[in-house]
């Protein structure tokens, strides 16, 4: 991994980004969409983030092999202080450090703008199947995610139901914050 690169995507990444996401779309359970967006509806849901939140992408050997961007936990005023957190790899770069070297740099952004709580939204298999492991939950445990709630068969897709968790991780000190 001498040529990885993590810089900040911008819509001219769309359509590659889009791709990673729209195999999750069709093949998993890892997204409750149904149907991949179009570019334009990708793009505009980048420029929305982007408004805010950081959003990176992780290159190698200058090829987009992932993306990860923080967005609005909820949209109320006193929850700003909190961020959910979103991960897609390419088919194949899964268990190869780039997930953790993205939402590393991630998470200092977010430290920089404020943030102090982390949300991370799995779908959630009662047992592993061929559209959905429990493989992201154990990748977040890893970077130091708790989990801190569960939905029971909330989602529906590919004639089964599936639960969906939430995990947490706490980035800095509650202190009354500043204006």
């Amino acid at each position: 991994m001498e040529n990885i690169e993590i810089r900040t995507a911008t819509t001219r990444d769309a359509e590659a980004l889009l791709e990673i996401y729209s195999h999750y779309v069709r093949y998993t359970a890892v997204t409750f969409e149904y149907e991949p967006p179009t570019l334009a509806e990708f793009r505009g849901r980048m420029i929305h983030i982007l408004e805010k939140y950081p959003y990176l992408c992780v290159l190698e050997d200058h090829r987009i092999m992932g993306y990860a961007y923080a967005g609005a936990f909820h949209e109320r005023a006193a929850y700003q202080w909190s961020a959910e957190m979103t991960i897609y790899l390419s088919p194949g770069a899964q268990k190869r450090g780039l997930g953790r070297k993205l939402y590393e740099k991630l998470e200092d952004k977010l430290r920089e703008l404020g943030i102090l709580n982390l949300y991370a939204c799995i779908g959630y298999p009662t047992e592993d199947d061929e559209y959905l492991t429990k493989n992201s939950a154990a990748f977040h445990e890893h970077l130091g995610y708790a989990k801190i709630g569960e939905f029971h068969n909330c989602g529906y897709k590919f004639n089964r139901w599936y639960n969906m968790i939430y995990m947490e991780k706490i980035i800095g000190k509650h202190t009354s914050p500043k204006a």
